[in-house]
């Protein structure tokens, strides 16, 4: 099963296009309904102040001041609201978690629960090609839920509740991580963040009538704010209800989607499913008791707050019919679940009961035995370019593989360092050395300087064993390392960019694998000290771009070929990509054009467009690299770096598996 990441991406633009459609719409009916209360309450007050009701005077509809008054109080109160509660969620999902009591997992827990968890998380992260967001444990919550909230990867969380981790196994605990990994990939999370700023926006509406039905007169003249107030309030949550219906429409749709990249994830339907059971049989079902759990309820894996009279405001499809979807065999009768038996060697699931268990029978054991194979290669293969492109934001069951083999396999040292800030930081400088032994000393006094002793002998400690590492281990590495230098503090931070920029800078070259890993480190870790606005997307055609797109796949020739013809061979192969598209010619720049300043504000354009338009670009960036007919492991690593600076996810390239090389 292949999904294709841009059109889910255009997808999710669409649905927020609709989304702030709907919004107008519902702002226009609520600005209406209290107009027209407005003008009845206002004119009996009016006639009553006169005393005479001998003859009764028509109500005049049509008050043009009024109007303007009633719909900018309405607008302005809505939109305020609104978007206040859009930048509070803008912080990113661990606000989320932590509104919703959710409490962050210490990297370095020893609790058993905690520890499966973060393992699955990170051997997630890696596979999917992102950073490895921030784990938290609901811990009051007992229901079986779970939920992934931010705006982008760089700031995205997972959170899951301690009656999950009680109750699940790990391959049941790994299918709702995988199902919530597919929202972050899948850009379903900003739009979930719309959704709740939307409702709250409404629901202000019916706070204001509440606060007005309370008022009374203390004169004898009829006060009209309790009238008023009780109708805020009724129109108000009359606009929250249907903002909530668009808000279940909306989810409905997408989690069937996720449940199938789970599956296509995992490979082991039956974990997924496994978990959908145990919710029907556990006693609090998936029930979360949080106050805030209403407006976030279109987050979770499972229906927060239970099913809604005729399903209409259901934020998620029957716990039947998606589980029906994963196992055709299920009978639907749900089991009573109690807490999982897994360390105790018990099974769960039954072997051979089903046809879908018959076909994945090798992967409902233990994730870590079943991902068990060969060793992650230290030598640099060749990858077949083909099938490349089509695994962006489109993670499988092989690169879940090798990160299970890599988190295996990482020795004690490297697996304690990237879960320690100041490790995490070394780690980084190790990687950014270089081979030759002249350079490699210039950059270590420079790292002296900059950040002192103890992180030079930190570096120097790491050095020979991050040498020795394959290609395709270094941005994984960085992946997991990005966790502990967000521990850092701010002035740490600023040194640490500061050291970064001095080691890429030593031989007073450039490398673009150097740069792109440091832009890498940089874009996840920054937006959690410096609030940045999101980027906006302001490139909706190709032509714009078209020097941008020139300027990296002429820095992709000089990096990966020898000769000038070569160089001006491989450029050729990528510019068609862009010149058919745009109707553009592109033509192979110096290289002083190709500094990595340039490179730089190029990829900040690009990142800029529409999902289509980074499609084509990257495909150029491919067909630049293999240009040669295959791609190395060291070129797949940097075009891994590129289209994760473009909000593009790429899988690890190479995964030890037969059926790719």
């Amino acid at each position: 099963m292949s999904m294709d990441f841009f059109k889910r991406q255009d997808d999710s633009r669409r649905n927020t296009k609709w989304l702030v459609c709907y919004f107008g719409l519902g702002v226009a009916a609520v600005t209406v309904c209290i107009y027209l209360v407005c003008v009845v309450a206002f004119s009996g007050v009016s006639r009553d102040r006169r005393h005479r009701y001998a003859e009764a005077q028509p109500i005049q509809l049509w008050r043009p001041e009024l109007f303007l008054w009633v719909s900018g109080l309405t607008v302005t109160v809505i939109g305020i609201a609104s978007f206040a509660k859009i930048a509070e969620l803008s912080q990113g999902g661990g606000a989320v978690a932590s509104s919703l009591g959710g409490r962050l997992v210490n990297s370095g827990t020893t609790d058993p629960h905690e520890r499966k968890l973060l393992n699955i998380v990170e051997e997630m992260a890696i596979a999917s090609g992102i950073p490895v967001p921030q784990v938290y444990v609901l811990p009051s919550e007992d229901g079986i839920n779970a939920f992934a909230a931010g705006n982008s990867p760089s700031d995205a969380a997972v959170a899951v509740t301690s009656g999950a981790l009680r109750v699940l196994s790990r391959d049941e605990l790994q299918g709702v991580i995988a199902h919530e990994f597919s929202h972050i990939l899948n850009g379903d999370m900003r739009l979930n963040l719309r959704l709740m700023g939307v409702v709250f926006g409404i629901m202000c509406i019916a706070v204001i009538g509440r606060i007005l039905l309370e008022v009374r007169s203390g004169g004898k003249d009829k006060n009209p704010l309790p009238f008023v107030g009780l109708a805020l309030l009724i129109i108000g949550w009359l606009g929250v209800f249907f903002g909530r219906l668009i808000q279940a429409g909306v989810s409905r749709q997408r989690e069937f989607l996720a449940d199938a990249s789970a599956v296509q994830f995992t490979r082991n339907p039956l974990g997924l499913a496994g978990a959908l059971k145990k919710i029907g049989g556990w006693s609090s079902g998936s029930r979360v008791n949080s106050p805030h759990a209403d407006e976030a309820c279109h987050l979770f894996f499972g229906g927060g707050r239970g099913s809604s009279l005729f399903g209409f405001m259901d934020t998620h499809p029957p716990l039947e019919a998606r589980i029906k979807a994963l196992d055709p065999e299920f009978n639907g009768v749900f089991e009573k679940a109690s807490a999982s038996r897994e360390e105790t060697g018990q099974v769960h699931a039954k072997p051979g009961s089903s046809k879908v268990q018959q076909l994945f029978q090798g992967s409902n054991r233990s994730t870590a035995n079943t991902l068990a194979g060969s060793k992650v290669p230290n030598t640099p293969p060749v990858i077949v370019a083909n099938g490349l492109f089509s695994s962006v934001g489109n993670p499988e069951f092989s690169h879940l593989r090798f990160a299970a083999r890599l988190q295996g396999e990482m020795s004690p040292l490297l697996r304690s360092e990237v879960r320690d800030s100041l490790g995490a930081a070394s780690l980084t400088y190790a990687l950014l050395l270089s081979e030759d032994a002249g350079i490699r000393s210039i950059q270590l006094q420079r790292l002296k300087e900059i950040s002192g002793p103890e992180a030079l002998a930190e570096t120097e400690r790491l050095q020979e064993e991050v040498s020795a590492l394959a290609a395709n281990t270094k941005l994984p590495l960085v992946d997991l390392a990005v966790p502990a230098l967000r521990l850092m503090s701010k002035p740490q931070f600023d040194v640490f960019v500061q050291t970064m920029a001095a080691l890429i800078e030593a031989d007073e070259q450039v490398d673009l694998f150097e740069f792109m890993l440091q832009k890498m480190v940089v874009r996840h870790v920054q937006p959690h000290f410096d609030q940045q606005s999101r980027a906006v997307i302001e490139f909706y055609a190709l032509r714009p771009l078209v020097r941008e797109c020139g300027v990296i796949l002429s820095a992709l020739a000089y990096a990966g070929q020898g000769g000038l013809d070569n160089v001006s061979s491989a450029f050729q192969r990528g510019a068609e990509t862009i010149s058919q598209a745009s109707r553009e010619s592109l033509f192979l720049e110096d290289r002083e054009n190709c500094e990595l300043t340039h490179i730089d504000q190029a990829l900040n354009r690009l990142s800029r467009a529409v999902p289509q338009i980074r499609k084509l670009a990257l495909q150029a960036c491919m067909m630049t690299v293999a240009a040669d007919g295959v791609v190395t492991e060291l070129e797949a690593e940097l075009l891994r770096a590129i289209a994760d600076t473009i909000d593009c996810p790429l899988p690890p390239a190479f995964t030890g598996s037969s059926e790719e090389v």
